[in-house]
């Protein structure tokens, strides 16, 4: 996992609208979290959420439980600088998401758009996914987002690993039921494609 002073360089030394991963809008992620069929007081949490305008349009949507947590503060700050008052409506969580210490069932929804797929030892992944399971309800959502197995092998200078759907939901388990999942072309600010695969589980009832 790159470290919190790498991140917070990158967040430093770039306008957020011109980093590979920006979107103006994440319309695959808001669309899957509007299929889970979860109510405006749902909690959701935003891993690597950083300077995303998720949390933008979820409050817009008028989701009231919103966490966005990311490992560079520079990132955080940024965010809340953009959504200025609305910014106290959502909790901030600076952390590393491999050794976060979540509550437990907390999350009704947790998304992940292009974290997991910088996770490149086993090690990392396990204590990932150990957390999915820890933080999120018995029967909640989570929705993961990596480079798909036709995707860059790595970004912003960094190794990445690339998922075909199945392996992508191996690498969570039988604890979690694969519902859906779709792929993405994802235009970068200077107009290259990198393909993204999203996959929407559900944690088991227990």
């Amino acid at each position: 996992m790159p470290s919190k002073e790498y991140w917070d360089r990158v967040y430093n030394s770039s306008a957020s609208d011109s980093l590979s991963w920006f979107q103006s809008r994440a319309a695959v992620s808001l669309d899957l979290i509007h299929a889970t069929g979860a109510g405006h007081a749902a909690a959701i949490v935003d891993v690597g959420g950083g300077t995303s305008t998720l949390v933008d349009d979820l409050l817009a949507n008028g989701y009231t439980d919103l966490s966005v947590l990311d490992l560079s503060a520079a990132a955080l700050t940024e965010a809340q600088r953009r959504l200025g008052e609305q910014a106290g409506k959502v909790q901030w969580l600076e952390a590393d998401i491999t050794q976060a210490e979540l509550p437990k069932k907390r999350y009704d929804i947790w998304h992940d758009r292009a974290v997991f797929h910088f996770l490149t030892t086993q090690k990392e992944r396990d204590a990932y996914v150990r957390n999915v399971y820890y933080s999120v309800k018995p029967g909640g959502h989570v929705i993961i987002a990596t480079f798909a197995e036709d995707g860059p092998d790595k970004c912003s200078g960094l190794p990445v690993m690339r998922y075909r759907a199945d392996d992508l939901h191996d690498e969570f388990g039988e604890a979690f039921t694969l519902l859906k999942h779709q792929k993405e072309t994802h235009q970068t600010p200077l107009g290259t494609e990198q393909q993204f695969m999203y996959c929407y589980c559900r944690r088991v009832n227990s």
